[in-house]
């Protein structure tokens, strides 16, 4: 397909309505993987809180367990940018010292 043009898919979680979503086709995988993704942690967690807790309070404990794995993603994400600026920074007054 042509890149920019759009694919129509469905996304479906804890047997809630089809979500209709327009994607890029060669993001499909990725948003297959979190469908999955949600769909198994919530599958699971029905079971561990049967007879407990609601299927919206379980999707609310599965919505803040990917928050939370996001939250830690991107720390991971800016500690390692930080360190390549830092090391950037570090290597160009080392070649700025041999330079002259």
């Amino acid at each position: 397909m042509p890149e920019g043009k759009k694919q129509n898919i469905n996304i479906k979680i804890a047997g809630l309505n089809p979500i209709p979503l327009q994607i890029e086709p060669d993001d499909e995988q990725m948003y297959r993987i979190a469908e999955s993704g949600v769909n198994s942690l919530w599958i699971k967690w029905m079971q561990r809180f049967k007879g407990k807790c609601t299927s919206e309070e379980v999707m609310a404990r599965v919505a803040f367990q990917f928050a939370l794995h996001y939250a830690k993603a991107k720390k991971l994400n800016d500690d390692a940018e930080n360190l390549l600026s830092e090391f950037e920074n570090k290597l160009d007054e080392l070649v700025v010292k041999n330079v002259k």
